[in-house]
């Protein structure tokens, strides 16, 4: 049986090192956007995104790689100066206009992915789970210990079926972690409620 919950992510009391970061007023990184991510240049300030804050992930070359959703929330934060292949700066709007072709569901997963990271949690993706996310404690790095939950964004005014429903619920079970829906309505609010499997 599986019961759900709404529950109450709270934001982080303590700063986040990407907030120490921005204080000390460094040069924002440069990174081209190149088909569904972001290449920056190499560099200890590239690399530091990976470090202190789990970013991306760091390539043989000592570029970070990071998803089109990390470079967004890099570039609204002022670290980050995303180019085109061209050699073109982009804009938030040019850069969340080529995200939206390339995943229709861009937004949402953003609103959320947004919201987790603003509260202090390290959010991973979560394709090989059959998630959208995977979601660590905070102060809990990926490698260190399991992620705690799986998440999946949705919008206010979608619908679920029950198999739908189901299946996520035993992707979450199968991989002992929790299943967290992350609703997000017309203003980008987000809501959690955690599902979990109870004996009767």
């Amino acid at each position: 049986m599986a019961k759900a919950k709404k529950i109450s992510m709270k934001a982080a009391k303590s700063e986040t090192s990407l907030d120490n970061e921005q204080k000390t007023k460094k040069d924002p990184v440069k990174g081209i956007l190149i088909d569904a991510r972001v290449l920056t240049e190499s560099s200890d300030e590239a690399r530091e995104f990976y470090n202190q804050s789990r970013f991306g992930k760091v390539a043989e070359s000592g570029k970070v790689e990071l998803s089109l959703l990390e470079g967004l929330y890099l570039m609204e934060r002022g670290r980050l100066i995303v180019k085109s292949e061209a050699g073109r700066a982009l804009t938030s709007e040019a850069y969340i206009k080529k995200c939206r072709k390339i995943e229709p569901n861009f937004w949402i997963r953003y609103a959320v992915f947004k919201d987790m990271r603003n509260r202090g949690y390290i959010v991973k993706t979560a394709l090989k789970f059959g998630a959208d996310f995977r979601v660590y404690d905070r102060g809990v790095k990926p490698g260190e210990d399991h992620a705690r939950w799986i998440i999946y964004p949705v919008s206010e005014g979608s619908t679920l079926t029950w198999h739908d429903f189901s299946a996520k619920n035993r992707v979450a079970h199968s991989t002992k972690k929790r299943l967290l829906m992350g609703v997000v309505d017309d203003e980008g609010d987000c809501t959690y409620w955690e599902v979990r499997w109870l004996r009767p």
